[in-house]
């Protein structure tokens, strides 16, 4: 078994998807890590082939674009993007084409980054986008990442949390048709959300007490029970349930979507927990100046993706916009940063509150 990355390591190891073989997602990443400045803060290692990377960059000439190759995760650079070759084949792409080789290689390069990022050899994992239709095989039924994920990781419940500079945004349900929304709405479904939001605001976002606003399902709110009944008998009842049992948060809602974002009451609150995938991201992507991340709260690791698609019409065209990429990588260092600042916070409180008594002393003691 590979090591552990070093706490030490003065740089967090940041891993990278390609995503489909006939997306955006290999140009964003030659786009985004040509910046060199980027190796000041992490180090990128993308899961994909020298090949796929070396045709890609021939469609980018003004690419400064470099990194070495490896094929074990415990041989890399700290001062250099790396590729870490996960395989030697000759694949056809296609730039724009939606097809089983660009699902099935994008499965694979999602397969070794979560399981590189379940055995802790990489800090985070930055996915570039897929295509849900072609990655389905009996291997992966899953319909995205966050789901592929929650299998691997184990976990109970994830959130898929929307998040930018000026707004948070999380949903009870994401990859559901809307016909169904309705019967995935229950008191435990939102009870479980609002804690996975109410601890990652905390723990990854620096966020005490946090204000989450919950948005109700039908227009208006339902208008006391006069145009559905979810928020009666189920949204506000969950509302209830969590604040008895959540402490240091405040909850508010159910909300109108529409006035909700409408009046900009987004900016009032840490978080926005929608009821369903639309509700919460047509105000988010509308709102949050192209630089929004997806993050998968509730993970023992920290995910994050662009929060935009396989864009097919512009794939090869040297036409994608690295910008929300970008902001992926710098979103997953900053989560780390956090997410440790938080457990050493609470690591031995004793001790420390004993060190913070002592320095106290020592104060008075000067100032005598």
């Amino acid at each position: 078994m590979q090591p552990t990355p070093s706490p030490l390591h003065t740089r967090p190891i940041i891993g990278i998807t390609c995503g489909d073989l006939n997306g955006i997602g290999i140009e964003l990443i030659i786009k985004g890590l040509s910046d060199q400045r980027l190796l000041d803060l992490c180090t990128p290692i993308v899961f994909a082939s020298n090949k796929v990377i070396n045709f890609y960059r021939k469609s980018i000439p003004e690419s400064t674009f470099n990194y070495q190759s490896t094929k074990e995760l415990n041989r890399i650079s700290p001062k250099q993007v790396n590729i870490y070759n996960c395989w030697e084949d000759d694949v056809a792409i296609n730039p724009g084409v939606l097809n089983e080789i660009g699902g099935s290689y994008a499965v694979k390069s999602l397969v070794v980054g979560a399981t590189a990022l379940k055995e802790k050899k990489i800090h985070a994992l930055v996915t570039a986008p897929i295509h849900k239709k072609n990655t389905q095989s009996a291997e992966f039924d899953f319909t995205g990442h966050t789901p592929y994920l929650k299998n691997v990781f184990g976990a109970k419940d994830v959130l898929m949390f929307m998040v930018a500079d000026n707004m948070r945004v999380g949903l009870v349900t994401e990859h559901v048709p809307v016909g169904e929304v309705a019967k995935f709405i229950t008191r435990e479904a939102i009870v479980s959300k609002l804690n996975i939001m109410k601890e990652s605001l905390q723990r990854d976002f620096g966020v005490d007490k946090p204000r989450i606003a919950v948005l109700g399902l039908n227009p208006h709110a339902g208008d006391e029970g006069l145009i559905g009944k979810e928020e009666e008998e189920i949204i506000k009842p969950a509302i209830k349930d969590f604040k008895q049992s959540a402490s240091n948060v405040v909850v508010f809602g159910p909300y109108s979507a529409d006035a909700f974002f409408a009046r900009g009451h987004h900016e009032k609150f840490d978080g926005v927990l929608a009821m369903y995938h639309d509700q919460g991201l047509i105000p988010f992507k509308s709102l949050a100046f192209g630089e929004g991340v997806n993050f998968s709260a509730g993970l023992n690791g920290v995910r994050t993706s662009p929060d935009h698609g396989t864009a097919f019409d512009i794939a090869g065209k040297n036409k994608a916009d690295e910008g929300s990429f970008i902001a992926s990588i710098f979103k997953a260092v900053d989560i780390i940063s956090a997410r440790a600042e938080y457990d050493n916070n609470r690591k031995n409180p004793l001790k420390k509150m004993g060190d913070q008594l002592l320095a106290g002393a020592v104060d008075e003691k000067i100032e005598e």
